[in-house]
């Protein structure tokens, strides 16, 4: 079965589990002599060999030196908690995209199908994840498990959020106020993942940043990735056309030349990119670009990464 060409025949991401074994078999893959080899288990001790037995796993260097067989014995990782955070705002579903594929992402179907590929290692590890979705409501949220039936539940309520009608409503978000939320129903100490594009006013990132904190308070260890659209929320890569700029969370627009502010729309982003970038290395938040040009490599390295880490 070509899988990409079937992709394409489904509205939205039926198929997202699909998808995201796609994405982690294709990152798994690309890595040379992985430094993640075998990160899903640990030594636990040695045992005296018996006959008949496999020998994949005698530690040869042991019986140089004692001249008996032993095997190593490993023990599974199971006491990681991570809860993933998503931010289904209006915004997120920038750019408008006419039907959601591999290659043919905007900011929420990026972060659905990423949440998907974490969620994919996680289960190959029987960790406990949890999810949380909010755009003006609290929309969702479910603690850490690691069930079978658990995992697909996640699954379907990422899906759910790539309805067309979403993109569609005006939907303001207080991202503080959901976040000072989940950090009060985390109970105990996990690993957390928040996918926001973190568009808010400047009053309100002050607030936002209280809510980080209030997560780091808590003794989570916390992941932003920061998800734009490179080409057109940074470089701003519109033609000189006239053209109509709409506010999708409000509905406020103005009518401009796109060459005629570019320079000065890119320098308050960096500006504000870079203040971002700073405000959580001062927090000790892990910020991670999750542009949806780049691929899912920053987000999966960085989840391994992160895990190993994790205690």
């Amino acid at each position: 079965m070509d899988i990409k060409s079937e992709l394409h025949k489904t509205a939205g991401f039926g198929n997202l589990e699909l998808l995201a074994k796609q994405v982690v078999e294709g990152f798994i893959s690309g890595m040379h002599k992985s430094p993640f080899h075998g990160f899903s288990a640990e030594f636990a001790e040695h045992k005296v060999y018996n006959n008949g037995e496999s020998t994949k796993h005698i530690d040869w260097k042991l019986y140089a030196k004692t001249d008996r067989l032993y095997t190593k014995r490993y023990e599974e990782e199971t006491n990681l908690r991570c809860h993933l955070i998503v931010d289904n705002s209006s915004s997120m579903h920038y750019p408008s995209v006419p039907e959601y594929g591999i290659d043919h992402l905007n900011k929420i179907s990026f972060s659905a199908l990423a949440s998907a590929a974490i969620m994919n290692l996680m289960k190959k590890q029987r960790d406990a994840v949890g999810l949380s979705v909010y755009g003006e409501d609290y929309e969702f949220y479910t603690s850490e498990k690691g069930s079978d039936r658990h995992h697909h539940m996640l699954l379907d309520q990422l899906g759910g959020m790539l309805n067309p009608a979403f993109a569609k409503a005006e939907k303001k978000t207080a991202t503080y106020a959901h976040l000072h939320l989940i950090a009060e129903k985390l109970k105990r100490r996990s690993l957390v993942f928040l996918f926001s594009d973190m568009f808010q006013s400047d009053v309100e990132q002050e607030q936002l940043f209280e809510a980080l904190q209030h997560l780091k308070y808590n003794k989570h260890e916390v992941i932003l990735f920061h998800t734009y659209s490179e080409e057109k929320e940074y470089n701003f890569s519109f033609s000189n056309a006239p053209k109509r700029f709409v506010d999708v969370e409000t509905g406020e627009h103005i009518n401009l030349y796109a060459d005629a502010i570019r320079d000065t729309y890119k320098a308050s982003v960096d500006t504000y990119f870079k203040n971002l970038q700073l405000r959580c290395a001062q927090y000790r938040i892990k910020y991670i670009p999750a542009v949806i040009e780049k691929g899912f490599s920053p987000i999966l390295t960085t989840f391994l990464v992160e895990r190993q880490k994790f205690v």
